[in-house]
């Protein structure tokens, strides 16, 4: 049987960059907001581009879309979603309207908009290494909390805001990833946000980046040298800034709790969450999250920004540069497990960019490898093989029908069933029987030279063999080929038994 390997190393690695300026006149009344998005863009590609993509994520809460028609028609559709977006009233649907795209601020440009996707067509060409200066002006609604972003979701937060502005789409070796969105993956360039949000002065924000006017706000935000502030009008002006990020979120309630805590080299982490019968259980978190971001610092690499936020929203829980989003329901445990996935997320795709839509099992499947083990140390269990559940869950799977390799990309599964389980448990499994193949001190080492080798880049899984090849002195194309591209399972037998004296 032969293979054809279908990943190539990236020899001579480059990627874009942006720098976003956003500001947000926010009206919460009407759950509308006006944006004026100026962007530049540096083409560090070896090719011309005549054209560019961005995501309007929002325009996926329509009756009608891509997202709505997968959902009703997929065998297994997510619970959270089913037929909601096709029953969505026209004051509730989310949108994104462009206004106008200019160049330098006054060239008008043509665009286009099909479903979630805006084409933008140049007037003349992007050389390479040159730099692109885009404005863009858009009107957005924001739905009903569906699918992680949205108003009001069911713990009642008031705007998990998410997916939320015209996003470049990533251009890479591979060219264009401008895929509609259905609900799944993101990928996105790295780069520098600068984010005003105007918005009634009721709110208290957190989300992605460091905020830049602390003591105009309050909120607990303000530096314990100094009173508030507070300029007494009608709005705030929330003012973040983000560095060496690719995506950007926040989240905005009147009745959120503002607590923080600190790890021992000065990571400041934040918690923001409802005055709830859940209440006591956030206060409960704090150290669990410490130790969380102490244990991966030690064992993966050290989270390298100033902050982290970790903020009661969305709709179980998703992972954001410097934030995560999560729902507070059901049990301590249960609140502890989700934000340490979620956390951990910050290394893998936060920091190890990778394209979760190709390569889901490099960004779930590595999280809830370091999960199992972060749980493990927390809660001092010693338990010999922590994901002895993700294995249980892929052994059904893979004595199933319904099996598919983990090539397939996360929008072109069959069933969501498949995806969870190969994203998720066959990804841990990698990294698992990958650390039996090359011996688990090779594999510690490993993670920690990938971490530093690739961090701020997107990595894809030749660029993870390598590292791995490096550091064990074996080669592994094999078992990447056979574990990555087939449904191949392992074929274990017993050759001989042999009895010793003592045990007659």
């Amino acid at each position: 049987m032969s293979f054809c390997f279908c990943f190539s190393a990236q020899i001579s690695y480059w990627q874009q960059e942006i720098k976003y300026d956003i500001d947000v006149d926010f009206n919460h009344q009407i759950h509308q907001f006006n944006l004026s998005e100026e962007i530049t863009y540096t083409n560090n590609s070896p090719d011309d581009l005549n054209k560019v993509f961005f995501h309007l994520y929002y325009n996926a809460f329509q009756p009608g879309s891509m997202m709505d028609v997968r959902s009703r028609t997929i065998a297994d559709p997510d619970s959270r979603v089913g037929n909601r977006i096709y029953h969505l009233k026209e004051n509730e649907i989310g949108f994104q309207k462009i206004i106008s795209v200019k160049e330098n601020g006054k060239n008008d440009l043509k665009f286009n908009v099909q479903g979630t996707i805006l084409e933008v067509l140049l007037n003349k060409p992007l050389r390479s290494g040159k730099k692109l200066n885009l404005n863009i002006l858009c009107h957005s609604q924001i739905p009903l909390q569906i699918r992680r972003t949205g108003r009001y979701n069911k713990e009642n937060v008031a705007y998990s805001m998410t997916q939320w502005y015209p996003k470049m789409c990533e251009y890479d070796y591979e060219g264009w990833h401008s895929n509609p969105y259905i609900g799944r993956e993101f990928h996105g360039v790295w780069g520098e946000y600068n984010v005003v949000i105007n918005i009634d002065s009721s709110f208290i924000l957190g989300g992605t980046g460091i905020i830049q006017n602390p003591n105009e706000l309050g909120y607990g935000y303000e530096n314990n040298k100094f009173q508030s502030k507070k300029i007494n009008n009608n709005k705030l002006k929330w003012k973040f800034k983000a560095e060496n990020v690719h995506d950007f979120a926040w989240a905005a309630d009147p009745f959120f709790i503002h607590e923080e805590t600190k790890l021992s080299n000065g990571t400041v982490i934040h918690f923001l969450h409802k005055d709830d019968s859940l209440n006591n259980n956030w206060k409960l978190l704090q150290p669990y999250a410490v130790k969380c971001f102490e244990y991966m610092n030690e064992n993966y690499g050290v989270y390298p920004y100033k902050q982290y936020s970790i903020i009661q929203g969305g709709d179980g829980g998703m992972e954001y540069p410097m934030c995560t989003l999560i729902t507070a329901e059901g049990s301590f445990r249960g609140l502890v497990s989700v934000t340490v996935h979620e956390s951990i997320h910050s290394w893998f795709q936060g920091l190890l960019g990778t394209n979760e839509s190709k390569y889901e099992w490099m960004d779930e499947g590595f999280c809830t490898y370091a999960q199992s083990e972060v749980m493990n140390y927390l809660y001092n269990e010693r338990k010999l093989n922590p994901l002895l559940r993700q294995y249980k869950s892929y052994i059904r799977l893979a004595n199933s029908n319904f099996q598919e390799p983990l090539t397939t990309h996360a929008d072109f599964y069959n069933l969501n069933y498949v995806y969870g389980v190969n994203a998720y448990n066959k990804g841990s499994i990698f990294l698992n029987q990958l650390g039996y193949i090359i011996g688990s001190q090779d594999l510690k080492s490993g993670m920690k030279k990938y971490f530093e080798n690739w961090k701020y880049k997107h990595p894809n899984p030749t660029d993870f063999k390598k590292i791995m090849e490096q550091e064990s002195g074996l080669e592994l194309d094999w078992y990447f080929e056979q574990f990555i591209e087939t449904i191949n399972k392992i074929d274990y037998s017993v050759y001989s038994v042999q009895v010793s004296k003592s045990n007659k």
